[in-house]
């Protein structure tokens, strides 16, 4: 991200208990609503939560791209939020969405089910 944040209309009661790394993003776990299946991470500023707030579709920082992006304008795999709600440090956010196709860059339903790492090792 630049050195000077893009302006937001994030409702300064929720912008004032936020906790952003020091580049001015938190993660965004995204969980199906009627499942509880973990469905990817992604990472948010103000803005990207100002954005999922209001429209009803998630909005992400791509920190390869330097801009935002919002899940599915590209690939039609869209995430419709039920609810976001902040974790208790404030400093991580979960959003539960209707995912509409896969939501993994893949083109797999979850980024979490290809690598299964083995216990007790």
């Amino acid at each position: 991200m630049s050195s000077t944040p893009a302006p937001s209309s994030l409702a300064p009661e929720i912008a004032a208990r936020l906790k952003r790394g020091a580049d001015g993003l938190f993660p965004a776990v995204a969980q199906q609503y009627d499942t509880g299946e973990v469905l990817m991470l992604g990472w948010m500023d103000d803005e990207a939560l100002h954005r999922t707030l209001t429209t009803g579709r998630c909005t992400y920082w791509s920190r390869s791209r330097q801009e935002y992006w919002v899940k599915g304008d590209t690939s039609g795999h869209v995430q419709h939020v039920k609810s976001v709600a902040l974790d208790c440090d404030a400093d991580t956010v979960l959003v539960k969405v209707d995912q509409v196709g896969a939501a993994c860059h893949t083109g797999t339903r979850t980024c979490f089910d290809s690598d299964v790492l083995p216990l007790g090792q």
